[in-house]
């Protein structure tokens, strides 16, 4: 049986489960990533035995940030996202085998900024600033500790012989030096980018890569 470890770049999964998927009760989404993740087990011809999944994201902020188009202060504690978010935490973590990994979000760097999309339109005239809706703006808001808290726990689950596979579900380079060192120490790497494009330096140090991606809805019943 190869143990194995899957570690989930939470915001990521989100992401791309959004853009397949779509907007779906906290509730079902955590259902369907616990799904999505034992798929990579069950699904394994050799013999896979889950060892964790791993959750990596942040809370999220409930500060209070002025809107430049509105002009009023906004209380992300109160909106809808907020509640969002808590229940899904809650509900991930009483999913079998889940580790939940929280880091935290740069709060004092927090503020609404123009979606790209809508920058280009400004530039090119097609979009004039009088017509700007509040939709049309992001609250753009960076997470901290994250990245490491993967790389400490890829480091950790290596050094200590606790795993024979890692299955990272993420499209993001950041994660290079610690995938070398895993697989240095004989541990097989392997990517779930979820159908969105890699960089080339990702895909030269992992031992594979795979997505249980199917184009319809997953059925977690």
């Amino acid at each position: 049986m190869i143990k194995t470890a899957i570690m989930v770049d939470g915001a990521f999964y989100r992401k791309r489960a959004y853009y397949f998927w779509g907007d779906v009760a906290p509730e079902e989404r955590a259902k369907e990533l616990n799904y999505y993740c034992w798929r990579h087990i069950k699904e394994e011809k050799a013999g896979a035995e889950l060892y964790r999944i791993f959750y990596y994201d942040c809370p999220p902020s409930s500060k209070n940030i002025y809107h430049p188009l509105t002009k009023k202060t906004i209380s992300l504690g109160t909106s809808e996202q907020y509640k969002w978010t808590i229940t899904f935490f809650k509900e991930l973590m009483h999913q079998r085998k889940f580790a939940l990994r929280l880091g935290h979000l740069a709060e004092e760097q927090a503020f609404f900024n123009l979606k790209p999309e809508i920058t280009r339109k400004l530039i090119n005239e097609s979009l004039l600033i009088k017509d700007l809706k509040e939709s049309d703006f992001f609250l753009d808001i960076k997470q901290k500790g994250v990245d490491m808290r993967i790389g400490v726990d890829i480091a950790s689950v290596t050094f200590k012989k606790q795993v024979d596979r890692i299955i990272l579900i993420s499209g993001d380079s950041d994660f290079v030096p610690a995938a070398k060192q895993a697989r240095r120490e004989g541990v097989d790497f392997i990517l779930d980018p979820m159908r969105a494009p890699i960089k080339d330096d990702l895909f030269e140090h992992i031992d594979g890569m795979r997505t249980k991606v199917p184009h319809a809805p997953i059925i977690t019943k």
